[in-house]
């Protein structure tokens, strides 16, 4: 028999005497008055002399992250998964069957304590237990203490138990609910109106993305999870709703790996009377306000770089880079006139050994070498803007440059963080767009939108200039706690199957 599954029968064993004591296993409620964080934030900076005077008393509860036993003096220690606090145990102290109760505690089981705050010889903050209850069983065995949880598919698997023994873990989640607050409230201090859209739609539509697919059963048809929210927040800027945002859900059924989950969320805004630029000063003062009001700074550390969220940030345009940097790996000229060209971007791209396929435009050949050789490099915040229209169904054209759409792509971290453009709002454009994606998926391409027709018939009402923008949460959040994998911000990311 191995020692976990020792350990396993002993806590059993345990348990089954706790319950042959009288007590309930496993009771309904227990009237805590502190949690042990408030107990500590009190009284942390007082005196030996000043909780002697005090004598502050408190009913707190917790989970044992230790239990110490020297002679008569026995000691746990509890957490509420913030802040720890040691109780002090001592069996004159306690009616003689808590103190039974305490020898039959197990690391990870959680108890409540009633008693005084006192400071011990080593002056550490300490409750002098007067009653002690129990309120669960910890049957499994936690990771030691001194170890942690260190294995990562483990810690994705069993959030409870990383959240239980790694108190880093619930700070990131503790981060991104502060985010989702702060763009919750800046937005509607700037005047946007908070929706919901729907997550079934009869069309996956608003990115190039592949869908997950369901059906139901009482209407008897197909509906896809969705994409992205961008249609249906276009139709109330229609309806006259002029500023609109959703924290969103999105599923796209693609790839997995340090940026993409296939459920994500975002946020994803539209303003009317507004233009892509517009959205890129807007961009520059909602992060590091949000930063600011999740984690105190608009300074932070990813990795190995220091980072500024604080305006202003570096602007680039696509074709630009995605030229110089191919002139820099191939040691010779390339123009962006080069990268309009289909022939001679796709000259350019086998030379880079980057994939061309069949039905690839210049656009999506260009965007394709920027994505291979500038990525990586953008750090700090940049604005890469002026993306090829190829590759941006629903983005409106420069007016002096039909191959270019007003859009930009907002990098941090060498990874993209924020989608904006200035929105097509021509209905015969549209449906020329809509129809050039149609010819895409069939050549294959499983990302291609499709045809939404009460899209465009929405847009034959009337849709004002407008501007739209996506700003990717777990990412946001990936850089404000310096975390490396986006499965490292989600709870319960998805994992493949266990054997």
């Amino acid at each position: 028999m191995s020692s976990q599954e020792e350990q396993v029968q002993q806590r059993a064993a345990n348990l089954d005497a706790i319950i042959r004591h009288g007590v309930a296993p496993y009771p309904s409620r227990f009237e805590r008055q502190h949690t042990v964080s408030e107990l500590v934030a009190t009284h942390q900076e007082k005196s030996h002399d000043a909780l002697e005077s005090e004598q502050p008393r408190t009913v707190t509860g917790g989970r044992i992250l230790a239990i110490r036993s020297f002679g008569k003096a026995n000691f746990l220690v509890l957490s509420d998964g913030r802040s720890k606090l040691q109780v002090y145990v001592r069996q004159d102290a306690l009616p003689p069957l808590d103190f039974q109760i305490f020898e039959l505690l197990d690391f990870g089981d959680w108890v409540g304590v009633e008693g005084r705050l006192f400071r011990t010889r080593t002056n550490e903050l300490t409750i002098w237990a007067g009653r002690l209850h129990f309120l669960a069983k910890c049957l499994l065995p936690l990771p030691e203490k001194w170890h942690g949880l260190t294995d990562v598919e483990t810690r994705y698997r069993q959030r409870y138990l990383d959240l239980a023994v790694n108190p880093e873990a619930r700070r990131v989640f503790e981060v991104r609910s502060r985010v989702v607050s702060a763009i919750r409230e800046l937005m509607t201090a700037r005047g946007f109106l908070e929706v919901e859209t729907p997550m079934m739609q009869p069309i996956a539509g608003g990115a190039l993305a592949r869908p997950f697919r369901t059906h139901h059963n009482a209407l008897d048809m197909d509906l896809y999870l969705r994409v992205a929210p961008e249609l249906y927040l276009k139709r109330l800027v229609v309806g006259g709703m002029e500023r609109v945002f959703e924290i969103n859900r999105n599923f796209r059924n693609e790839g997995i790996s340090t940026q993409h989950n296939p459920e994500f969320t975002m946020m994803e805004f539209y303003q009317a009377y507004a233009d892509y630029r517009d959205l890129m000063t807007m961009t520059e003062e909602l992060l590091p306000a949000v930063a600011h009001r999740a984690i105190g700074t608009d300074q932070i550390t990813f990795g190995d770089h220091q980072l500024s969220l604080a305006a202003p940030y570096a602007r680039l345009s696509l074709r630009q880079a995605a030229s110089a940097a191919a002139s820099d790996r191939l040691n010779q000229a390339i123009t962006e006139a080069d990268l309009r060209d289909r022939d001679r971007a796709a000259a350019v791209a086998g030379r880079l050994g980057i994939d061309v396929r069949p039905g690839h435009g210049a656009g999506k050949i260009a965007t394709g070498i920027f994505e291979a050789l500038c990525e990586d490099g953008l750090r700090q915040p940049t604005f890469v803007y002026d993306f090829p229209t190829e590759v941006s169904p629903l983005s409106k054209q420069k007016a002096d440059d039909p191959d270019t759409v007003e859009r930009f792509e907002l990098y941090i971290g060498g990874f993209e963080v924020a989608n904006a453009f200035s929105e097509l709002n021509d209905p015969l454009e549209q449906r020329r767009r809509f129809e050039a994606q149609l010819d895409d998926r069939a050549s294959g391409d499983l990302e291609a939108h499709e045809m939404d027709e009460d899209y465009i018939r929405a847009l034959e009402y009337g849709l004002p200039p407008t501007a739209g923008e996506g700003v990717g949460i777990d990412r946001l959040v990936m850089l404000l706690t310096n975390c490396p994998s986006i499965r490292d911000v989600i709870l319960f990311p998805l994992l493949r199957k266990r054997d």
